[in-house]
This record gives structure tokens, C-alpha cells and sequence, in this order.
């Protein structure tokens, strides 16, 4: 059977995240409309008879800011060198600049196995598809090309296989019933932060993590989570709580519902607000935080 990793890379909302979800067939990571969604590496596992391809989901990558991106950025480089295929994933959607193009000659020029998803195809005219494909071949990069919408499920097998034909034989690198290598904690955690980047605007959001203080699974199947919403200012803090508690009752009760639809089960959730001055710029706090904690 073909089994391998692909690190999918791209600038920040291409559509990897979704991309990803889509063809794993559950959600590994969460997805927003805005930059820094993922900031971690996370797999997502497909696996059927003849093939197992494992998809590492890196952050978006756009210009470094403080040494919360710093992490992230690193993370995305070195998950590039380590794996047996590359899926670049450009928002056609969005254009295609100068800096795509060296971007995608970037990682072509690795030497590691590469292929282009072309994403959001179903929002953009047709006729650009061929012109962006042309310019990218000629710039050199001569990855097989793929348009593609995750959304509408456009195309996707043929990238499925096209990302398979790349993959050397070998042997599942996971078991079958594993669609991700990160915890249910982890993800309880994501789906807080999720609602969040979707509820609230300017960088709030992008300031804020999620600390799960107590996960714990009763005897009755229902769950117990308390957390914590860590933001960087206290008006930040008076914001996420809105007047009267309202905007952190509706986030709180918006990430339950996903969180019991990921569970299967009920869900008993306590939220509590917290600050810590400027984290993104601290090393010692990101990492008390679950950033940047590991090479």
C-alpha cells in the first residue's frame, strides 16, 4: 500500500485547514475566516485499503510579529523538511501575486515531492485558472496542478490520488480508526479558541489562548471541562466578557454545542476569563501557555 506524510503549506486562509477536514472526512482543525487559526503542526489520517496518506496541517504562513508567529512560522519550516510530499495550497480566489509564485518556487525547490492545490475554485472566475496554472509552470514550478473546492467537493479525488501517487509503499503509520494524533483535550481547547476567532473582531482573537483546567469524563458519560480564556489586555478581557457576561454566555454556549456534537455526549462547561500581559511576546509564558514548548 502507499502510506506517507504530506505537509500542507500555504499562506494564511488558503483553505488548508478545511482542505484537510474535507478529505480526512471529520474535523482534525478548526477553521476561520481569519489569519493564525492553526498554530500548531496537527495530522489528519486518511486511511482506506491501499492507502493511508497522513496530512500535517501547518500554520499559515504571512510575515512574523512577535514570538507567538515566530513559533509558528518555525513550525511550518520544519514540518517542510521532514515529510515525503508537499501540498501547496493557493487561494485562487485570491490572485496570484509575485510573492505566491516565489513562494511556491520556494518549496518547490526543496527537492521534496510537490503538488498544488488551487482552492475556491466555486468563487472565481474559470478563465483564470489556466493563466495562474501557466505563470507557476512558467516561474518553474512544475507541480502537478490541481483546482479544487473543498466546499463543493470539486476535484478532490483526483488530488486524492494525485497526493497518493507520490507516497512510497510502506506500512500504515497509524491504525485505522485514528483520524488525528491530537488529544481530545486538545481539540476541546481549539473549538473555544474556534468560536472566539468567529465571534469577536480586530486582534482579540489573534491574543488570546485556551488553558483546559479539568477534562474529565463522568461516570455517566456526560463530560466536565473547565477553562480558561487567557487574553493579553484587560480591555481585552472586559470585551470577550461583553456587558452583563452576554458575549462570553454565547461563546461559551456556541463551543459547547460543538463540543458535545465532537464528544458525543453532554457537556458541563465552565468558563473563566484571565490575563497575562502581552503572552505572545514571552517565551516563558507561551510556553506555560502549550507554545513553543518542543524543537
Amino acid at each position: 500500500m502507499k502510506s506517507g506524510t504530506v505537509a500542507v503549506i500555504g499562506k494564511a486562509n488558503a483553505g488548508k485547514s478545511t482542505l484537510i477536514n474535507v478529505l480526512v472526512g471529520e474535523k482534525v482543525a478548526i477553521v476561520s475566516p481569519k489569519p493564525q487559526t492553526t498554530r500548531d503542526r496537527i495530522l489528519g489520517v486518511l486511511t482506506k485499503e491501499d492507502r493511508q496518506i497522513v496530512f500535517v496541517d501547518t500554520p499559515g504562513i504571512y510575515r512574523r510579529r512577535n514570538a507567538l508567529t515566530e513559533y509558528m512560522m518555525k513550525t511550518t519550516e520544519t514540518t517542510s523538511k521532514d515529510v515525503d510530499a508537499i501540498l501547496f495550497v493557493h487561494d485562487g480566489h485570491g490572485g496570484l501575486s509575485e510573492e505566491d509564485v516565489a513562494l511556491a518556487k520556494k518549496y518547490y525547490d526543496s527537492g521534496i515531492p510537490m503538488l498544488v492545490a488551487y482552492t475556491k475554485i466555486d468563487i472565481m472566475p474559470a478563465e483564470r485558472i489556466p493563466e495562474d496554472a501557466k505563470a507557476l509552470a512558467e516561474a518553474g514550478v512544475e507541480a502537478d496542478f490541481y483546482p479544487v473546492s473543498a466546499r463543493k467537493g470539486k476535484n478532490l479525488k483526483a488530488l486524492e490520488q494525485g497526493i497518493c501517487d507520490l507516497l512510497p509503499e510502506g506500512e500504515k503509520l497509524f491504525s485505522e480508526d485514528v483520524v488525528s494524533d491530537r488529544s481530545e483535550r486538545f481539540m476541546i481547547a481549539e473549538l473555544m479558541r474556534e468560536k472566539i476567532l468567529l465571534k469577536y473582531d480586530e486582534e482579540i482573537p489573534h491574543g488570546v489562548a485556551i488553558v483546559v483546567n479539568t477534562f474529565r469524563r463522568r461516570e455517566n458519560g456526560t463530560y466536565e471541562i473547565n477553562l480558561d480564556i487567557v487574553c493579553e489586555k484587560r480591555n481585552h478581557k472586559a470585551i470577550l466578557i461583553g456587558k452583563q457576561g452576554k458575549a462570553l454566555k454565547e461563546t461559551a454556549s456556541f463551543a459547547r454545542q460543538d463540543m458535545e456534537k465532537f464528544l458525543g455526549a453532554k457537556v458541563f462547561l465552565t468558563v473563566y476569563v484571565k490575563v497575562r500581559e502581552d503572552w505572545r511576546d514571552s517565551e516563558g509564558l507561551m510556553k506555560e501557555l502549550g507554545y513553543g514548548g518542543e524543537e
